[in-house]
């Protein structure tokens, strides 16, 4: 299948969003996505730029994309996370997932990065071995923390 790598446009939003619910599905949590398509847009291409996006498009539909945004590692210095890196099940196979990688690691390089960091669910043998055939170190020792939104609430009445 032939397809094509670009930066996202605000109007491709809806099928990133649609990607998004793909992944969340697959990971057994489509409950857990909250995000809208205009908080997408304004995230991704109001004022404040929060993320940048790739998008994979094969005959006029989006069928991957990869979403980055900054951060700063106290060790390295500017790093940027690699959120997302979703190919739908169709085009699984097809290349797409290293061509959508390639496009964040030449990003990375050309801001000049000390590193790229993303997560992957311990479950998904496919995507590990996928990653660590690129040269990706998967550290198994470390843990996730999160505080949701109701934790952030929590946290703020106890202290």
């Amino acid at each position: 299948m032939n397809y094509t790598i670009r930066e996202a446009v605000a109007e491709d939003m809806s099928q990133v969003l649609q990607l998004i619910q793909e992944l969340a599905s697959f990971e057994k949590e489509a409950h857990a996505v909250a995000v809208t398509v205009e908080e997408l847009i304004n995230d991704g291409f109001g004022e404040h730029k929060l993320f940048h996006c790739f998008v994979a498009e094969s005959d006029e539909s989006i069928v991957g994309m990869a979403l980055v945004y900054p951060r700063y590692s106290t060790w390295k210095g500017a790093i940027i996370h690699l959120e997302d890196l979703i190919v739908t099940e169709k085009m699984r196979g097809s290349g797409l997932g290293t061509a959508l990688l390639n496009e964040v690691v030449k990003y990375g390089h050309n801001l000049g990065v000390k590193r790229i960091n993303w997560e992957v669910i311990d479950w998904n043998e496919p995507a590990i071995k996928f990653y660590e055939s690129k040269g990706a170190k998967v550290m198994r020792d470390w843990d996730v923390v999160q505080l949701d939104e109701k934790g952030i609430a929590n946290y703020l009445r106890n202290i």
